[in-house]
């Protein structure tokens, strides 16, 4: 006699037969299948982070401009206006990456060291040569040149020199502390990003950069008739003092929070919320100050709560 199969039991594929049985398959494999990349998305974090290059390198073109006294340019606005909105562009993009990568479950080694490559030219190279061309706009040369000689190593006053030098004491930082990022982040995970050892180079790039559009503001649009005497040149002086502390502040130990993953994110309560909308309708009003305000205070808070931070900065996480 032949052996009978018995009924309902595995079939040649391991599952269970019967309705049943496959759709206890169907799920194992879906399963299996969900921690996996989603096929034609994962390539949308590394757009973003080419994006967020592109506005760096954008942004540094149109510094190189600022002392044209013509030109076509977006919206008619000022080269170095431009160049400003480009860097917090940049700035939105690298935000969006991050959040893309984990959403796919796309992160990686590779996308981590690219964007650490596309935030040296966006919040790095490209603020420290905002900050060298405004500058130079009013202290690059003398008559009919002042406005074409960009101040360099090779200048002939002191405080051209020491401009240069505070450039590049600046794009060193953020180099140094991208690269500290990279090495004592655990992993890509939420959680591992609420902390950070030293203002994030976004946070450095957007507070070189608000200060300039600000600068910008007050000089071709607040006080463009009436602009008194000496201003432009005078507060010109604030941005390098300000580049300068931003880059000390960047290698520095002291803790910063990730405002977005901190604050931003999960339930708030009705008074948070009145309050955040206060402070956005404050923002329409006065953009440009309310910017400048909100980075340079976002870059000293970090000094100012360590002051009064009962504990150890060698408790900080390393991020």
């Amino acid at each position: 006699m032949k052996e009978r199969r018995p009924i309902n039991t595995a079939d040649d594929h391991g599952t269970e037969a019967g309705t049943g049985g496959r759709v206890r398959g169907m799920r194992g494999r879906l399963r299996r299948r969900s921690g996996k990349p989603l096929p034609g998305v994962k390539v949308l974090p590394t757009m973003m982070t080419l994006a967020n290059l592109v506005c760096g390198f954008a942004a540094i073109y149109y510094s190189a401009r600022a002392g044209e006294s013509g030109g076509p340019t977006p919206f008619g606005w000022h080269p170095l206006t431009v160049a400003g909105v480009l860097v917090f562009l940049g700035m939105a993009f690298d935000a969006v990456d991050g959040s893309l990568a984990r959403l796919t479950r796309s992160t990686s080694d590779l996308g981590a060291q690219l964007d650490s490559l596309a935030d040296v030219v966006t919040f790095g190279v490209a603020p420290a040569f905002m900050m060298l061309r405004l500058v130079s706009v009013y202290y690059g040369g003398t008559g009919e040149s002042q406005q074409a000689t960009i101040l360099g190593p090779d200048a002939g006053s002191l405080y051209a020199r020491l401009c240069w030098s505070i450039a590049a004491i600046y794009i060193c930082c953020t180099a140094l502390r991208l690269a500290r990022f990279n090495v004592e982040t655990a992993s890509a995970a939420e959680d591992d990003h609420r902390w950070f050892k030293g203002l994030p180079s976004p946070g450095a790039g957007g507070a070189v950069a608000s200060l300039t559009l600000l600068h910008q503001h007050l000089v071709l649009v607040t006080w463009k008739d009436e602009l008194p005497a000496g201003f432009g040149a005078t507060s010109s002086l604030i941005i390098p003092a300000a580049t300068l502390a931003c880059a000390f502040a960047m290698v520095s130990r002291v803790r910063y929070p990730h405002f977005v993953n901190r604050y931003l994110k999960g339930r708030k309560s009705i008074p948070t919320v009145a309050a955040a909308m206060m402070v956005v309708a404050i923002a329409v009003w006065w953009f440009h100050e309310s910017l400048a305000i909100a980075m340079t205070g976002y870059a000293l808070s970090g000094p100012i709560s360590s002051l009064f931070r009962r504990t150890p900065a060698a408790d900080a996480p390393a991020a």
